[in-house]
């Protein structure tokens, strides 16, 4: 059972009572639908939209002039060919890079761009937090963000930026959390005041030998109002072992595998707006 979230975690979680998709589990195209390596940008984003995607995974990292830019790793080698960091290099020489044949885009052009998409926003460096805070309180778009990190300190401060303006914002906590979760989820009931500004326990299924996600893992985190949200499962089989089990979201690289194994269970699409 989808429980309802607590303060600052609805609407962007439409699977709960009295929404669009309640008691669905979510889909998340993770990057995008990339399958050209084509990740963050916004033709990966369109192509996930396509596909009947409503939830985004993406990261942000601050350029050198403090613009707020899609992408996933510190430097840029991997994707890009080009040696330095982003955080040196400015926004208009970062316009210029190719991903896979696609630019590199801003924060703001992809929610300009997908104003119905809701995004599961990874801060992926120190100076993403208070840029990202503020592109979410100029697009009014607190409502279709969840904010993530592994460093919980980045996460909590876009959280505190974002309340003292009146638009509180969904959260799922960072490595300490998570890791919290994972060692007590399977066996105990987790404390709610420990996970109090947080909707979501976004983790991976295993954790090297470890097992993080369980029947057992599940009925607690329900039981403290957190859905889970599992990444990053590529595997049609794992997907539908997950979604038996009663996890309330599924992250992938592999957004066609996952539209079709939500289509089968009658849960597609998943990207018509709220209301």
């Amino acid at each position: 059972m989808i429980e309802a979230p607590r303060v600052g975690t609805a609407p962007y979680l439409r699977n709960t009572a009295g929404s669009p998709l309640a008691g669905s589990a979510l889909a998340f195209s993770h990057r995008g639908f990339a399958p050209n390596g084509e990740e963050n940008t916004l033709k990966a984003f369109g192509a996930a939209v396509e596909l009947g995607f409503g939830y985004l995974e993406t990261d942000v990292r601050a350029s050198k002039d403090g613009v707020l830019m899609v992408f996933h790793d510190e430097d840029l080698r991997r994707l890009t060919g080009e040696t330095r960091r982003v955080s040196e290099c400015t926004a208009a020489e970062l316009a210029r890079l190719r991903v896979a044949g696609e630019p590199i885009p801003t924060f703001e052009q992809v929610l300009e761009g997908f104003g119905h998409a809701h995004f599961n926003v990874d801060v992926k460096d120190p100076a993403s937090a208070a840029l990202l805070a503020r592109a979410i309180r100029r697009h009014g778009a607190a409502d279709r963000v969840l904010v993530a990190s592994f460093n919980g300190r980045r996460r909590r401060m876009v959280q505190r930026l974002l309340a003292a303006s009146g638009a509180p914002v969904a959260a799922s906590p960072g490595v300490l959390g998570v890791g919290a979760a994972a060692l007590l989820g399977p066996l105990a009931p987790l404390p709610r005041s420990w996970f109090r500004n947080v909707a979501a326990l976004q983790v991976p299924e295993r954790q090297g030998a470890v097992r993080v996600v369980g029947p057992n893992f599940i009925r607690h985190a329900h039981a403290a109002g957190l859905q889970v949200h599992v990444w990053v499962v590529n595997g049609e089989a794992d997907m539908h072992r997950l979604l038996e089990m009663g996890v309330d979201g599924i992250m992938s690289d592999n957004a066609d595998v996952l539209a079709r194994v939500m289509a089968i269970r009658g849960i597609w699409p998943q990207d018509r707006p709220a209301g």
